[in-house]
């Protein structure tokens, strides 16, 4: 069990851990929301897409729960000009990236473009190698709010001084960008992004199942499941905070791999992360269960909340794990996560969270229901599952 001093919500101590913020932190005060392509269309991207997207965010009732950001993933980039500039595909997108943010804008949405450090997107289009400057100025031109910057194609960089420059590259370029740092964690950078991103991947990319690491087919490593990404996050909650995310990569629900279940069970796990939500499905076709797993307000308040402190395991026996958040407000959220097949009875005594009494309130933020405050918790916790509770003492 974890030392439990370092994350009970009472403690002032755990409040005095949040590391000094930096100048960019005020960039993304919370976890960034929004949408990415990759996951769902891959290179399959266009201004048709994009404007369809955006204008599905608002009318499904996402931009209301929260979620800003329309991000292009890569793919929308060709070529280069004579003058160095980034060109974007124009059998794709028409009308041109600006045109296509302005549209964005328009739907009181962000909108976001994908680059990558080295020499080469990976998928073989112009990397920011050398023009770091020239695009972060375009970006700004172009009216983009985000940045998301791949790690493909860059034998022998040092990651920490390739991001620095695009960080000062964003940073002088007169516009408030997010820069999401995309080296899969390879250089372990919560040690040292603090300050040049907003976010950092924390592992290789997810993909749409409950548990499994497999290489890609090229060879390389890999693609983990829900509770593979997971776990790789258990030990970093100390490096997240305001403005600076561990980033365990972008949602799967609704892609069609997973269960319902499942996917609430991945949405919570994310929230209790203090993650980006960024969701990578089609949203101009969501059913609706994925769009009310996606737009359960309760749930995105946690990850969502002012104190930007992630959660951490606190108990694991066998499948079974507890896992709790402090909020503001001095109110804390707990998860039982049942990590196996089959139904498991669960109980959570109140003095694993620091409560020598009952609380006074006891919230299923699934069920959207008040729960009887009693000497201890106990419930029936079906397979590959979650219950999440938010706790007021």
């Amino acid at each position: 069990m974890l030392r439990l001093a370092a994350i009970l919500f009472f403690t002032i101590a755990a409040a005095a851990q949040t590391p000094a913020r930096s100048a960019i932190d005020f960039l993304a005060p919370t976890p960034p929301m929004g949408w990415n392509s990759w996951n769902k269309f891959a290179c399959n991207v266009d201004e048709t897409l994009i404007r369809q997207t955006a204008d599905a965010m608002v009318s499904s009732g996402m931009r209301d729960a929260g979620y800003q950001y329309v991000v292009i993933d890569d793919c929308w980039q060709i070529s280069r000009n004579k003058a160095g500039n980034i060109v974007a595909d124009p059998k794709r997108f028409p009308s041109g990236i600006k045109a296509l943010a302005d549209y964005v804008h328009s739907k009181g949405l962000k909108f976001g473009l994908y680059s990558d450090a080295g020499t080469a997107t990976c998928q073989g289009r112009p990397g920011s190698l050398g023009h770091e400057a020239q695009d972060a100025a375009q970006y700004s031109n172009w009216g983009v709010d985000y940045v998301k910057v791949d790690w493909c194609n860059t034998n022998g960089m040092n990651a920490r001084a390739a991001y620095w420059k695009m960080r000062a590259s964003l940073d002088i370029a007169n516009r408030p960008i997010v820069l999401s740092i995309c080296e899969w964690g390879k250089s372990q950078p919560w040690l040292w992004a603090h300050g040049v991103g907003n976010l950092w991947r924390t592992t290789s990319d997810i993909s749409d199942r409950w548990v499994g690491v497999q290489k890609f087919s090229d060879g390389n490593c890999c693609s983990n499941g829900v509770l593979d990404i997971l776990d790789k996050e258990a030990d970093l909650a100390p490096y997240a905070g305001p403005g600076h995310w561990n980033d365990p990569d972008m949602l799967e629900i609704g892609n069609g791999g997973m269960t319902d279940s499942e996917y609430r069970a991945h949405f919570s796990l994310w929230a209790i992360l203090a993650a980006p939500l960024m969701a990578g499905n089609d949203l101009r076709n969501m059913s609706a269960a994925t769009r009310e797993i996606l737009t359960n307000k309760e749930v995105i308040a946690v990850d969502q909340d002012p104190a930007g402190r992630q959660g951490q395991r606190i108990r694991k026996t066998g499948d079974l794990e507890v896992w709790l958040k402090p909020l503001a407000m001095n109110s804390a959220v707990v998860i039982l996560l049942n990590r196996s097949a089959k139904p498991q009875l669960m109980s959570l005594r109140w003095s694993e969270i620091g409560l020598q009494h009952p609380p006074a309130t006891v919230r299923d933020l699934w069920e959207h229901k008040d729960i009887a405050p009693k000497s201890a918790f106990s419930t029936t916790v079906p397979g590959h599952a979650v219950v999440m509770l938010k706790v007021t003492p």
